[in-house]
């Protein structure tokens, strides 16, 4: 009888280490996971860089000129340039550029239009929405649509393919906002060209 009482405890102090083992092996499992597939990262992110956007093939630059009272701000991964109308209200003004047909015409065209709550277009419907401006970089596409709201919304963007890149000069915001600043939109979309720099 006192060998069996002596035995237990030994047996249950055993089982106690397995299971206390055995927790701390799940506990190292489960923070090794996280460890084991780390986000993919570029090495201009992993040096605390934002990699600049691609800019177009060959030596010279796209450049315009900014309407009165217009300012100028960096881009940043995802843009060439921001531009800052001189009206009030909620207003957007951004220079994109992407390598290649970006996706083609009706694909931007149509994402656009969402992004303002209207419906996508079909290709007879985007040939009667385009509208053309001569530029210094060739002719620009242009298109401008405005959402019943409310509030209304309206964007008005250019799309130039240059030296085998699209790009993008894009405001959108307010109606009423985006109508007071499209003219001076329209005259810095007429300035575009290309420049060497110096």
């Amino acid at each position: 009888m006192s060998t069996t009482k002596r035995s237990a405890p030994p047996i249950a102090a055993t089982a106690l280490l397995l299971a206390l083992a055995a927790c701390g092996r799940e506990d190292v499992a489960h923070y090794r996971v996280p460890k084991s597939a780390p986000a993919p990262s570029s090495p201009a992110s992993m040096a605390g860089e934002v990699p600049p956007p691609p800019g177009p093939e060959g030596r010279a630059a796209l450049r315009w000129t900014l309407p009165p009272g217009w300012t100028e701000g960096q881009g940043d991964a995802m843009r060439y340039a921001t531009l800052r109308p001189p009206v009030p209200g909620r207003i957007d003004v951004s220079v994109t550029v992407l390598a290649g047909p970006a996706g083609g015409e009706l694909a931007n065209v149509n994402r656009w239009r969402g992004q303002i709550g209207l419906p996508a277009l079909d290709e007879p419907a985007l040939e009667k929405a385009r509208s053309r401006l001569e530029t210094g970089v060739g002719p620009v596409t242009l298109y401008d649509f405005t959402s019943s709201g409310p509030p209304a919304s309206r964007v008005v963007a250019g799309l130039a393919n240059v030296e085998g890149s699209t790009w993008f000069v894009k405001m959108t915001g307010d109606a009423a906002a985006v109508g007071a600043a499209r003219a001076g939109f329209l005259r810095l979309v007429e300035s575009l060209r290309l420049e060497v720099p110096n």
